[in-house]
């Protein structure tokens, strides 16, 4: 560039949120022309679209290391201070180094004393100059060195426009809203946002090593209002503009890339400034420091409040005017040291760092003009993974053994290295070391000297950053942000826990305000799966506050619902619970009897409130006892004919063993009840349907399939066993592979087989009345027959009633229960039973 005579310089100083930015870029666009260098790649962005936005996408430029957006028509550049194009030939990117600009600006030149990067915004500062007029941004710390470097130098104080106060330490979690929280390493930013979502429901997260389109997301949450915390590393002091309250430090120390130490007190007042928009004030304070690192001292309090630092009596400075004759000259060069003692030689930058570890090999070392020319360019891959100089060095060699005589980077090698990181997979820890190593294939692909197509790698790479940068930005939301827990912490803290707007959907769905946080099944609310452990009691406790109305009403329509509303259930584990559309209301556990048992309510009712919860517990009890004498009229009858004094007492004996074993007692088992009643007693068992039978005592009408399944249910509860596997209604035989437990309860085992009682009886009745009558065969053919009863379970049937085969007739024995095969073809059966008596 070559500036007039009469172009002005001039110096704008200030502290922060004083719109230095926004005075330059309305100083830029007021010219034909004009660039502008930032500190960063994400400040460089937002100001590109501001100026797209003013001058239209044709006129606007952007140059950074990874991007670089040049229509043939642009005028105004807006860039990074290492890519800002600056005549001759200190910079590794010369494509641009001859433009002419009218305006010109460097931003936060007083970075100039930074170890890493000094010596690049003192270059600018130095030589960085527009046709008619070059602004310098920074802050008032610069003056004396202004005034020594620069005397022709228009200086310009800004006075920041809002006051700034300290607020003292805080805990995180009386964090006061629109604040945010600056840590100064990926893990304690990491830490502090999984805090803030537990507490405060979510944070946005900014730090240096995003790409722009992660950083503007992550932002544009922040500004929306959807999170009210942000947490950054203090890139956030580099003029984002963000609209902050309260500026929280995590700590005062940093790791500069050497050693740990205190923040300076302008780095302090540059990050605690981001607090306050305009005219609107800000806060800063502490969060949680150690006592190793302490707070703020009073001095350092009042210096930033003050806006009151020590001047800066140096700036890093390196060597631009490079020898290229060779590598070793190019090195000597870069070491040079400055004859001005203002111009502090910079400490060791990793490009120049590369460049030594590279030329210890004697062919590399070497190499003279244009070749030296091409190693610096390579040299200046930035090291974005943060791998250190002698791995960075390999990835530095390769490159040049590619380029270094004019050739090309191969493509096949560059394809696929993209193609390894165009991964969308993993956590956020490795997506954002995809996303640095896609920088590198980026700063490379906008080389047009060192790619065949750098258009077609470019965009390609471009759209590999894109997505990743959309899947860091979902997983960062993802861990650190959950939006139901900001609605419901935002609307406790306005309106109160009572107050919160949950509404229930037709479907069961629970929301807080527009955010859906669960569901309603039955009187059960669950959180949603996706929500993270931490979260659930905050939502429940929030649910449950205000579901009560919802539970009650659905209480009461119960109440008042009829029978066939209600079901009884076999659950997974084997026990009976009483439910109503699939959801559980109550447990069926033991009682004072077999047909009292005791309701335990589902633990799903304990949010109704009492007299509801009453209620609907004795509308189930109701229920229950209604099912029981419908579908055991007869058991319950005989239940109470038990404890019924006018009932005679051999009558109420055997009535009360018949109830308490569920209506079915094998005769044997109630002999000695059964000899004690008279003719009379008799009569009044019958009456109470009652079947003595040959075989059996029971009830009847209890072999009803619904009868069977409550009686089954009930003797379970009883026995605090799982219900039974029931036989298929009306089955006449089961198999030796039946449920004993449930075959028990209506049939009579015959070896392998299981006969219904009821069958028995009449077989039984059948060959007794044959007896009686002098007959022969006393054997029901035709039954037999049509149950299925095969030769084996027929002899024990016969042998149960009193039978013995002989031969091919029936021989009366008069002993039931005897083995059948003690009766053999042709023996004696009186003789035999003789033989047993003894």
């Amino acid at each position: 560039m070559a500036p007039r005579s009469d172009a002005t310089v001039r110096a704008i100083l200030g502290p922060t949120n004083t719109g230095k930015t926004y005075l330059a870029i309305e100083r830029m666009c007021a010219h034909s022309s004009g660039v502008i260098g930032f500190p960063l790649r994400l400040l460089a962005r937002e100001v590109y679209d501001r100026v797209v936005a003013l001058k239209g996408e044709k006129q606007v430029a952007l140059l950074t290391g990874e991007e670089r957006i040049v229509p043939p028509t642009a005028r105004y550049f807006l860039c990074t201070a290492e890519s800002m194009p600056v005549p001759g030939g200190a910079s590794h990117h010369e494509g641009e180094q001859n433009r002419d600009f009218a305006f010109a600006a460097i931003d936060e030149a007083q970075l100039g004393i930074d170890p890493e990067r000094g010596h690049v915004f003192t270059d600018r500062l130095l030589r960085a100059r527009g046709r008619e007029e070059t602004l310098i941004l920074g802050s008032d710390t610069l003056r004396p060195i202004i005034r020594e470097l620069l005397p022709e130098a228009e200086i310009v104080s800004r006075p920041r426009f809002s006051t700034l106060r300290y607020a003292g330490s805080v805990k995180l979690s009386r964090l006061p809203p629109r604040s945010a929280v600056v840590a100064f390493s990926a893990e304690q930013v990491y830490a502090l946002a999984e805090m803030l979502r537990r507490f405060k429901g979510g944070a946005a997260v900014v730090m240096g090593a995003l790409s722009p389109a992660t950083r503007n997301a992550q932002v544009a949450m922040f500004q929306r209002g959807e999170v009210d915390y942000l947490v950054a590393t203090d890139a956030i002091g580099m003029g984002l503009n963000m609209d902050v309250t309260h500026v929280a430090f995590a700590g005062l120390e940093k790791f500069d890339g050497r050693r740990d130490r205190r923040l300076t007190i302008p780095e302090m007042a540059q990050i605690a400034g981001r607090a306050g928009r305009h005219q609107k004030d800000g806060t800063f304070g502490t969060l949680g420091l150690t006592e190793e690192s302490g707070g703020f001292s009073e001095e350092e309090v009042n210096a930033i409040e003050d806006h009151r630092f020590r001047p800066l009596d140096s700036l890093y400075w390196r060597n631009a005017n490079l020898d290229f004759t060779d590598v070793r000259a190019l090195i000597k060069s870069l070491e040079q040291k400055s004859d001005d003692p203002i111009l502090r030689s910079a400490p060791e930058a990793i490009d120049l760092s590369v460049l030594k570890l590279v030329a210890e090999d004697p062919a590399i070392a070497a190499r003279r003009g244009i070749h030296a020319r091409r190693l610096w360019a390579v040299c200046g891959l930035p090291d974005f993974r943060k791998v250190g100089p002698m791995h960075h060095a390999r990835m530095v060699r390769r490159l040049f053994s590619y380029i270094g005589e004019g050739g090309h980077v191969p493509h096949e090698w560059f394809a696929a290295e993209v193609a390894r990181l165009d991964n969308m997979s993993g956590d956020i820890e490795a997506l954002a070391d995809r996303l640095a190593g896609i920088r590198s294939w980026a700063y490379i692909a906008h080389r047009a000297d060192w790619l065949k197509e750098p258009v077609k790698w470019a965009d390609r790479t471009r759209e590999v950053e894109a997505r990743l940068s959309d899947a860091l930005h979902e997983r960062l939301t993802q861990r650190f942000v959950d939006r139901r827990t900001s609605v419901l912490v935002r609307d406790i803290g306005a309106r109160g826990a009572d107050a919160l707007p949950v509404t229930v959907a037709a479907d069961g769905e629970v929301s807080v305000g527009p955010e859906p946080i669960g569901h309603l099944t039955g009187f059960d609310f669950r959180v949603d799966p996706s929500a993270k452990l931490a979260d659930k009691r905050l939502l429940l406790a929030a649910a449950e506050r205000r579901l009560g109305d919802e539970l009650d009403r659905r209480a009461k329509a119960l109440v008042e619902a009829k029978d066939e509303t209600f079901q009884l259930i076999i659950e997974d584990t084997g026990g009976l619970a009483v439910c109503w559309e699939g959801h559980v209301l109550a447990r069926l556990a033991p009682g004072r009897s077999l047909l009292e048992p005791a309701l335990r309510t589902a633990r799903a009712l304990d949010r109704l409130s009492a007299p509801a919860r009453a209620a609907l517990r004795q509308r189930l009890e109701a229920w229950l006892e209604t099912q029981i004498g419908r579908h055991l009229g007869s058991l319950k009858q005989l239940a109470a004919a038990a404890g019924d004094p006018a009932t005679p007492s051999s009558v109420r004996a055997l009535a009360a063993m018949l109830a308490d074993a569920g209506g079915h007692l094998p005769r044997k088992t109630a002999l000695s009840a059964i000899a004690h009643l008279e003719q009379a007693d008799r009569q009044a068992v019958h009456r109470l349907r009652v079947r003595l039978g040959p075989l059996d005592v029971f009830l009847p009408l209890l072999l009803k399939p619904a009868a069977q399944y409550w009686r089954a249910a009930l003797l379970a509860v009883k026995q605090g066993q799982p219900m039974p596997t029931l036989p298929a209604p009306g089955a006449a035989t089961l198999t030796a592979d039946a449920d004993p437990r449930g075959a028990a309860l209506a049939y009579r085992r015959l070896g392998k087989t299981w006969l219904r009682i009821d069958l028995a009886d009449r077989l039984a009745s059948h060959a007794r009345k044959v007896r009686s009558a002098g007959g022969n065969d006393p054997v029901d053919r035709d039954l037999a027959i049509s149950v299925g009863l095969d030769d084996e379970a027929l002899s024990r049937l016969m042998n149960d009633i009193g039978f013995a085969r002989a031969g091919d007739a029936w021989k009366w024995h008069g002993r039931r229960g005897s083995r059948p095969d003690a009766w053999r073809p042709g023996t004696n059966a009186f003789a035999e039973l003789a033989k047993l008596k003894k």
